[in-house]
């Protein structure tokens, strides 16, 4: 099989994500060779939690810039598919709550919500801003992407799904993941009622995207309706990847100490631990369910149901490098 040079979209969107990560990483090598630039308190990124704690997110956002530049590149379809979804997964997880509160609590209450901590407000809106123009580039780029490399994801109905051996249990994982969900989604609101602009409004979208994305789930699962496969896929996909995320990036926070950490111990903990479990049992089931959907390994994706008693005999060998 001859491979297609990356469509002119897909590398655009890929520039422009690279180019909204540079100040982002920039500013990342500058505090991590000693600069205090940005800084008040010279002290600060001395501190051994801090170093790494900017190391972490040095790499997290690295990855993300080699993932933009291999999805506009033929190699990049043969990347392993694990390698390609798991940090995607959790990136966009991560971004995704940033794309939408950072943009509401400068709205609404300017610079001000920035102000009194040891960083400068204008490091906060460089930094923020980049986080949403990377988050909407890596989504954007991501789905021309994964269009080219996975189309039957794109053209499956729900109800034409693939049936596999796992299909009860993973029925009762979906409604074990709501309710766990919901529970957690349900504190998380409980902490809005009479709090500051910023915990309403990241505590409340973190609450609806979790629970959003376990409702979709049960649906995707117990395949209802017949809507397009992937309209559901996002809300789970965001969702548990969310839920994963910020767990684990709160449980590292407060694991690693520092000046970071701030209170909210005990049921806050629990909270995000629950939460990152939720969203990984998510996360594992879905992708199981993924690749039955595709026909694992040597077999294309399904863009029709298999009809007929010689089903195996409709399968096709594909193209390793699009697996």
């Amino acid at each position: 099989m001859t491979e297609q040079r990356p469509a002119i979209g897909r590398v655009t969107a890929a520039i422009v994500t690279v180019a909204t990560m540079l100040p982002y990483l920039t500013l990342k090598i500058l505090w991590l060779t000693g600069s205090s630039i940005g800084v008040t308190d010279d002290e600060l990124m001395n501190d051994s939690a801090m170093v790494g704690l900017n190391a972490m997110t040095f790499g997290m956002d690295a990855v993300g810039l080699l993932l933009a530049v291999a999805f506009s590149t033929r190699w990049g379809l043969r990347l392993p598919a694990w390698l390609v979804l798991l940090p995607l997964w959790v990136g966009t997880g991560l971004l995704s709550v940033v794309i939408v509160t950072a943009p509401i609590l400068v709205a609404s209450t300017g610079l001000a919500v920035f102000s009194g901590g040891p960083i400068e407000p204008w490091v906060y809106m460089m930094v923020y801003g980049g986080f949403v123009g990377q988050g909407i580039g890596l989504m954007t780029v991501f789905a021309l992407y994964a269009r080219d490399r996975w189309p039957g994801v794109f053209t499956t109905r729900l109800g034409h799904a693939f049936t596999g051996p796992a299909g009860s249990f993973q029925t009762v994982v979906a409604w074990g993941a709501l309710l766990v969900t919901t529970v957690v989604a349900g504190v998380r609101l409980s902490w809005t009622f009479g709090a500051p602009a910023v915990a309403v409004v990241q505590h409340g979208f973190k609450a609806l995207l979790a629970v959003a994305g376990a409702v979709a789930f049960v649906a995707v699962v117990r395949r209802r309706g017949n809507g397009l496969f992937w309209r559901l896929l996002v809300p789970v996909w965001l969702g548990s990847g969310s839920l994963f995320g910020w767990g684990l990036y709160v449980m590292i926070v407060r694991s690693v100490g520092g000046p970071l950490v701030a209170g909210g111990a005990g049921a806050a903990d629990l909270v995000d631990l629950f939460g990152m479990l939720a969203g990984l049992v998510m996360g594992l089931s879905g992708a199981y369910m993924l690749a039955e959907r595709s026909g694992v390994d040597d077999v294309q994706p399904l863009e029709e149901p298999l009809e007929g008693d010689d089903r195996d005999g409709d399968r096709q060998a594909a193209y390793h490098g699009h697996r």
